[in-house]
């Protein structure tokens, strides 16, 4: 976590996506420049039918260059920078966020980035129950038997005996309800990656102050961009760019905090950089 919040500091990072639909298929490529990084492409596929055939419904490449000759430096497991980029970015946020003393983590969704949060949570707050909830709850109950926690029945009872919630899904109607919160809890939104998908209401919205990793990516997906449209959101709160002072944190143990894990294509040449490095003093 501390390479992320070294990497904010540095100057100049511009990034750009590029999303292209048919049918229900979707193909993302995401581009980002970071002075003294380098630069990165990282091209995903989204095919939900792949689910019926057993394959994964996410799949990608990625590719590093060189900061000072742009020469191809190297090409990632997209899998796995993914994985880890992800649960880094939403695992800093709740280490600033959610209340240190949470001991009960929810995790709605039961995909890849869902298990990936589990170990993440856990690192964190080891002794935590962490419970599964999924619209499919044979895949819940899978999940729960691999990774030794406990399955959820009913959403709306979790969400409200949870202290963080963390949601990866690829809903485009909010599952999470604002009517539901309590005081003190920590909402972690990592599915939405476009403007029509929502993991959590205006309701939500309204009752939390408002935190994103990054201020021009989170307006472009649904959970911000819809409520700053119709006036449920005035305004977003401190991106990552604030880690080093102290207006990304909670103001009170009672403050309902959200976090919107837009996942810029500046943080995956943030990780996508300490990976590649990382190899190269092992090999």
């Amino acid at each position: 976590m501390q390479s992320l919040v070294d990497g904010h500091a540095l100057p100049v990072a511009q990034f750009d996506d590029t999303l292209l639909r048919r049918n229900d298929d979707t193909l993302l490529s995401r581009s980002a420049m970071i002075d003294g990084l380098g630069a990165l492409v990282k091209t995903a596929t989204v095919f939900p039918g792949n689910a019926a055939l057993g394959k994964p419904t996410i799949n990608g490449s990625v590719a590093l260059f060189s900061d000072t000759t742009g020469e191809l430096t190297a090409t990632l497991d997209f899998h796995l920078l993914t994985k880890w980029k992800t649960a880094a970015d939403s695992l800093l946020a709740a280490t600033r966020l959610a209340r240190a003393d949470s001991s009960r983590i929810l995790i709605v969704g039961s995909g890849t980035v869902a298990e990936s949060m589990i170990d993440a949570y856990r690192s964190a707050w080891p002794d935590a129950l962490i419970t599964v909830w999924s619209r499919t709850r044979s895949n819940a109950a899978a999940l729960a038997e691999r990774t030794g926690t406990e399955t959820a029945h009913d959403l709306e009872t979790a969400v409200r005996d949870a202290h963080i919630v963390s949601t990866s899904t690829m809903s485009t109607e909010p599952l999470i309800h604002g009517a539901w919160l309590q005081e003190g809890q920590h909402l972690d939104l990592i599915g939405g990656y476009r403007p029509d998908m929502r993991e959590a209401d205006d309701e939500c919205i309204r009752r939390s102050r408002v935190f994103v990793d990054n201020h021009s990516a989170a307006a472009e997906v649904g959970d911000i961009h819809t409520p700053l449209a119709n006036g449920a959101l005035g305004s977003i709160g401190p991106d990552f760019r604030h880690l080093a002072d102290r207006s990304f944190t909670r103001s009170s143990s009672d403050e309902i905090t959200l976090f919107k894990n837009a996942g810029g294509a500046h943080l995956d040449l943030m990780v996508a950089s300490h990976l590649a490095a990382s190899a190269l003093t092992i090999s």
